[in-house]
């Protein structure tokens, strides 16, 4: 039998610790099985948390001015629930109003809701103002009594025409009223972080109580989506388990071993269940748009588990006892395992980078998960494998003797003719796509929410809600801030400025509507004049402004009082990243232009200025995150190998594929934004493992003499077969995702699945090729003796 002294420092302290792992095999078992046992009963506290907050990116000067002025006026937490007619005529008839009176109490009672933000017919602060001959007068737009028969119906009918609400809360086909809401991070009632679950559950009853075959209800908000996205959430742990019946099926067939199978999924699911044991621990949830982050550990987990069992079952195969072959699978993938592994860590790590608490939490809970793989992969797998016996059944399915012929074929890579070929296939591929990749987009790519399929119920309420009304969901919100004025809505040049911003903004693509206090000066001037039109304009002098200075009232949420901020609210066709590109720049564009004393225009409040300072934010940090992925994982390489050649060996395919992968996410119109950021994170790190595992096999042949094809050849039979293996088991395993009801489901899905083959496939075809070509062999002589490398004796 074959075996390696170690000559390195580094090696003797690995040798040392197999050797402590297994003498203290029992007590290091047991202590992780009841850590196992300890963090699985824990993780059945573990949470959904989602947060509206935890998507603000809070360095962002847009948030700068959300934060001061966001809890002053609303619209970035909104939800709108409308009542629409079905029936003959419009929605003037006692059936319908007793109905929006309903909903409307329903809203105000719903679990976080500002109650003093609701907006309805119903509600108080909606009123109408009107020109008689005593003067202005107005009331509230439905009186608290009111009698539902023709006249009590007309005088509605009258009162909401002159509220200037028609295409705000009433359709403007008339068939259709809203409800407003906005919504606060905690609940006044409990004292507690709102539960989006509740107020998700509450809502669908509302729709469930009210709706019949006359009205319809349609829901949408931040609220009703993370709803949409937890009701999926059982389809999403269904496909986890296709995904893992495929695997174990396919693990079964490549190793003939039920051990081998249990063992390995087990061990890729113990990261998990320690991760979600820690997360209550610490005080942490889950967030639904992150509930992916599990699968990614366990995919990662899988990979490693296939390569430890892989090199345990080959010794075990050549006549070494369980124990001995534990220790040397200890020896063998120590340095390598680990420095995979936390190339994969520092990948979740950097995303951190991004100033929004959500991508802070994903990357502690992803990076968190990939360190435990190190004591679950590298210290307890060898544990249990130590006690392991091989079935006579795996022991026949293994015909070991002669040249395993596809990777003797694939091994004439690592010569001088066939890596040219290799090359130019690589450059065919980086052409298309660096192409491809320029017109990747930031932020999301589609209309309503992008997290659903086109056909769901809330993209289909959002659908006609935009339709039906000259508002939407999607609200941007300017502040101007004013100064040494008091009453500066009788400024003539501040409300003139606000007109410009009015009238600019309103001929902008994107832009559904714009609504402003200076908008509503206009208005009660032309009622001042007998509704005449020409009438609408912003008068010189205080005295002319005043007139329709009820427009500037803050209980309409357009202003403060004295008019020292005022909110403009630009309303969007929707909040897809190329039109908050395009609005914002306009909008920066007219501050920027913008020299009117005693005003200042600032960005962005609103859902639509919280998505766009994410998209900036996201943008900004992509290549300062992709950059610190390939820093970091240049320094393991250099650390491990101490050579460059060996650092251009596994970096190259990984920039490659990343290149790839937003080609890919361009062609099929998936944004680059906070879901997508995991994907690419484990793209980077997936290849690593591959390359890594695959050089330092190749090297360590090298080291014992043998030449580049044969060391390449030697280390695809030892390292690349489980590394294919891993990769197709999992592609297929999460290539089932994409008949998921969650659109952002499949669209991982099919990204991971295009990531697992495309990184196995860079490492296979394009390092032996750049081996060749760097003159690693050359710069090995098996003579010379290096870092990492052990001497055969035989004994």
């Amino acid at each position: 039998m074959t075996t390696s002294i170690p000559t390195t420092r580094t090696e003797r302290l690995v040798a040392a610790l197999a050797r402590g792992l297994i003498a203290w095999r029992l007590p290091l078992g047991l202590l992780f099985l009841l850590l196992t046992i300890g963090l699985g009963t824990s993780a059945l506290n573990t949470r959904l948390d989602p947060g509206f907050n935890k998507l603000i990116p809070l360095s962002h000067p847009y948030m700068a001015a959300f934060q001061e002025h966001g809890t002053t006026f609303s619209g970035a937490n909104r939800i709108m629930v409308s009542v629409h007619w079905k029936g003959a005529g419009d929605l003037y008839n006692p059936q319908f109003l007793g109905v929006l009176r309903k909903v409307t109490d329903q809203v105000f009672f719903t679990p976080g809701v500002n109650r003093s933000r609701v907006r309805s017919l119903f509600t108080p602060n909606v009123r109408y103002i009107e020109v008689t001959e005593s003067g202005f007068t107005g009331d509230v737009v439905v009186p608290s009594r009111f009698e539902a028969d023709a006249a009590g119906l007309a005088q509605i009918r009258s009162n909401v025409s002159k509220s200037g609400e028609i295409g705000q809360l009433v359709a403007n086909d008339l068939r259709s009223a809203m409800v407003q809401a906005d919504l606060l991070e905690i609940d006044p009632q409990t004292g507690r972080k709102l539960d989006y679950a509740a107020v998700a559950q509450k809502l669908e009853s509302i729709r469930a109580t009210y709706a019949s075959d006359l009205i319809d209800i349609q829901i949408v908000g931040f609220a009703k989506v993370m709803g949409e996205v937890m009701d999926g959430l059982l389809g999403v742990v269904l496909f986890f388990a296709i995904a893992f019946g495929v695997t174990a099926l396919l693990l079964w067939l490549y190793s003939r071993s039920l051990k081998l199978t249990i063992l390995a999924l087990s061990v890729a699911l113990l990261p998990v269940i320690w991760l979600l044991g820690l997360l209550p621990l610490m005080g942490y949830g889950i967030d639904p748009m992150s509930v992916l982050v599990p699968f990614l550990i366990f995919s990662i987990g899988v990979s490693h588990a296939v390569q430890m069992t892989n090199a345990w079952k080959q010794d075990v195969l050549a006549g070494v006892s369980a124990q001995e072959a534990a220790e040397a699978a200890f020896r063998k993938l120590a340095i390598p395992g680990t420095v995979a592994l936390l190339a994969n860590a520092l990948g979740f790590l950097v995303i951190m980078v991004i100033d929004i608490p959500i991508v802070h939490e994903l990357g502690l809970t992803a990076c968190l998960g990939v360190a435990l793989m190190i004591v679950t992969n590298k210290m307890f797998l060898p544990i249990i494998l130590s006690h392991l016996y091989l079935e006579p059944m795996a022991r026949a399915s293994s015909t070991p003797g002669g040249k395993h012929r596809v990777w003797w074929a694939v091994s004439a890579l690592a010569e001088p003719g066939p890596a040219l070929a290799s090359f130019a296939v690589m450059a065919a591929l980086l052409a298309a796509g660096t192409y491809h990749s320029r017109f990747l987009l930031t932020g999301d790519v589609g209309v309503g929410a992008p997290e659903l399929r086109a056909e769901s119920r809330y993209n289909q309420d959002n659908a006609a809600i935009i339709k039906s009304y000259s508002i939407s969901m999607d609200v941007l919100s300017v502040y101007a801030e004013t100064s040494n004025l008091e009453e500066a809505c009788l400024n003539w040049e501040v409300m003139n400025a606000i007109e410009r911003f009015d009238l600019r903004l309103r001929g902008v693509d994107g832009v559904q509507s714009v609504s402003t206090v200076a908008g509503g000066v206009k208005l009660f001037a032309a009622a001042n004049n007998e509704a005449n039109p020409r009438w609408a304009a912003l008068q010189r002098s205080e005295s002319a402004l005043r007139i329709g200075g009820g427009a500037a009232n803050p209980e309409l949420g357009l202003n403060t009082e004295g008019c020292r901020t005022l909110n403009l609210l630009v309303y969007l066709n929707d909040h897809q990243g190329a039109t908050l590109k395009h609005v914002t720049g306009e909008v920066e564009k007219f501050i920027a232009e913008e020299s009117t004393p005693n005003i200042r225009f600032r960005l962005g409040g609103g859902n639509a200025g919280v998505a766009a300072a994410t998209n900036e934010a996201v943008e900004q940090a992509e290549v300062q995150m992709l950059a610190s992925i390939f820093a970091a994982i240049t320094l393991l390489c250099w650390l491990t190998f101490r050579s460059w050649r060996a650092v251009l060996c596994v970096i190259v395919p990984l920039v490659l594929v990343t290149i790839l992968c937003n080609a890919l996410m361009a062609l099929l119109g998936i944004g680059l934004k906070v879901a997508t950021l995991p994907v690419i994170a484990l793209g980077v790190g997936v290849g690593v493992d591959y390359g890594v595992y695959i050089y330092e096999r190749l090297q360590h042949e090298m080291a014992h003499g043998l030449p580049l094809r044969d060391a390449f050849y030697e280390a695809m039979r030892q390292r690349g077969t489980a590394a294919v293996f891993t990769a197709l088991t999992m592609s297929i395993g999460v290539g089932t995702w994409a008949f998921s009801a969650l659109k952002f489901q499949a669209d991982m899905g099919v990204l991971l699945a295009f990531m697992f083959l495309v990184n196995v496939l860079g490492a296979i075809f394009l390092l032996p090729a750049l081996a060749v070509w760097l003159g690693v062999e050359q710069a090995h002589p098996a003579s010379t003796g290096a870092q990492g490398r052990l001497r055969p004796i035989q004994s």
